[in-house]
């Protein structure tokens, strides 16, 4: 049976590196609602509980609040940050506010010997992010660390199991702080480890095989790896009960369809089925400039698509596509809580409510570097595994304004030139996305002697580790020049190239 460990989510910046981290431990963890109860929380069975850090303070009155039955249950806790101030203060410890923030690189000085800091020496450099410390900690509580800003960095109680630290472990500034967090989960919760790539396949499999029955399935290929590695999934499981249905939905990137037509006939063969269905897309994006409404429009065109499909086929039960943790992280208003919805995914938000088909979403617990992980595993070519992401809605949502045939013409030809051109750089590997956008202004400009009026071509070009933070790319300006150049020169209708130098947050990648 696989060990769980739950992440309590209580706003924090790194909740979703806490739980990447864990993984890269080699154990599963879920992130969960901070005020989920002690029942609901015991039907998961989590080995471990770590609390995140979070934006508030404990001393507020309308804090972020956990059910503290959950610190009877007996099960290992580590709180961080915010975590730790929670444990504090609902076990009877003193805190105060403090008169600065102590925030960024620190060390912090070792008291007590303990499982939770073997092995990491004395002193330890971490990162700090917080307002409020704790002085006291509660009865039965050793101080395990301190800084000279911070009387309480760590505590424990080793009769309870446990622990709290005011700095961030997750973070990489926090060099030694994979050790740390090992520590708590194998020497501390006792748990095992063991989880990979293979086992979640053999899992899947299991699950789908089961779920599915004598059922048939559709699955939804966007080009992207997502929805490559879950066709493969099911594939696996099911053989030819699986349909992958490649829409064409007027708003893909520059030869999008020959290249999906290729892989999957030729370089790892299913059951493809591809649709052209563009004008349907354009003529129901007609008009509609709102982000929002662009996402639903097209979610729910490809929902008549797929069940159209389905009935052409025979018939379908399910269907398939590849959601990914940080879009079901992303996508959820946490009703009450303290994150709040940043956009709809298609693949989340973007389903009409009375669909005809019931949901395989196979991938939901993975982040994009597991995703990648399980593509080798299958089997996956190399050139399809490390594409970069791509947005189901398409370039749809890259083309800020009415999406028409114009539009997406000029879109593709500008972006297939900042893909030819970057390609060739020396840092492509360490880029997460590279990509145009269309922006709905246009601005005077000067060509062959005449005045011209055109449009803005925006380049944006981030890096990142699963697409929840992102920075943006200091791409050479000599490459920046030959992409301007070339869209200015190339591109009919654009006279004006800009370059996106926004990180997330607070900006998102995508511009919609």
């Amino acid at each position: 049976m696989r060990e769980i460990v739950a992440v309590l989510d209580f706003g924090s910046q790194y909740a979703q590196l806490i739980a990447r981290r864990i993984r890269e431990c080699g154990v599963y963890c879920e992130i969960l609602p901070h005020d989920i109860s002690r029942g609901e929380l015991g039907q998961l069975g989590p080995k471990a509980v770590v609390l995140s850090g979070g934006p508030s303070s404990v001393m507020d009155s309308a804090h972020p609040r956990m059910d503290t039955a959950l610190l009877e249950a007996g099960i290992p806790v580590l709180g961080i940050c915010y975590g730790l101030q929670l444990l504090a203060k609902e076990l009877g410890g003193e805190l105060e506010r403090g008169s600065a923030r102590e925030y960024g690189p620190a060390s912090i000085d070792i008291d007590i010997g303990n499982t939770l800091f073997e092995g990491v020496g004395r002193r330890v450099d971490v990162w700090m992010s917080h307002g409020d410390h704790v002085v006291r900690p509660p009865e039965g509580f050793e101080v395990l660390a301190h800084t000279d800003a911070c009387p309480v960095a760590a505590m424990g109680s080793e009769e309870r199991n446990i622990y709290g630290v005011q700095f961030h472990p997750e973070v990489v500034h926090t060099p030694r702080g994979k050790e740390i967090l090992k520590n708590f989960l194998f020497g501390i919760a006792g748990l095992s480890g063991g989880w990979t790539m293979a086992g979640f396949i053999e899992e899947s499999v299991r699950s789908i095989r089961s779920q599915v029955g004598d059922g048939r399935v559709i699955c939804g290929l966007s080009g992207g790896v997502d929805s490559a590695v879950t066709a493969a999934l099911i594939h696996r499981a099911v053989g030819e009960k699986m349909t992958a249905i490649f829409v064409d939905n007027g708003v893909l990137r520059n030869g999008e369809v020959d290249e999906i037509r290729r892989i999957f006939t030729r370089d790892y063969p299913l059951n493809l089925d591809i649709v052209d269905a563009g004008r349907l897309f354009l003529d129901n994006l007609r008009g509609v400039t709102d982000p929002e409404e662009k996402r639903k429009k097209i979610g729910n065109t490809f929902i008549d698509v797929f069940s159209a499909e389905a009935d052409r086929i025979g018939g379908a039960d399910y269907l398939a596509q590849g959601t990914l943790y940080p879009d079901v992280i992303e996508s959820r208003s946490a009703k009450g809580g303290p994150s709040a919805t940043i956009k709809s995914h298609h693949n989340v938000g973007g389903l009409p409510e009375n669909l005809s088909f019931k949901l395989i979403e196979p991938l939901k617990e993975l982040f994009k570097d597991e995703v990648r992980a399980v593509g080798r595993e299958l089997g996956l070519p190399e050139t399809l595994i490390q594409r970069q992401p791509f947005p189901g809605p398409g370039l749809a949502v890259r083309i800020l304004g009415e999406v028409n045939e114009e539009n997406v013409t000029i879109l593709q030809q500008a972006d297939l030139r900042v893909q030819e051109e970057i390609v060739k750089w020396e840092g492509y590997p360490d880029i997460w996305q590279s990509f145009a956008v269309l922006l709905p202004v246009k601005s005077v400009g000067v060509m062959g002697d005449e005045r011209t009026y055109a449009n803005v071509i925006a380049i944006r070009v981030v890096s990142s580790m699963d697409g929840m933070t992102a920075d943006w790319v200091k791409v050479p300006y000599e490459i920046l020049g030959r992409i301007s150049t070339r869209i200015i020169n190339e591109v009919k209708g654009v006279n004006r190239v800009v370059y996106d130098i926004s990180s997330k947050p607070p900006s998102t990648i995508e511009w919609e």
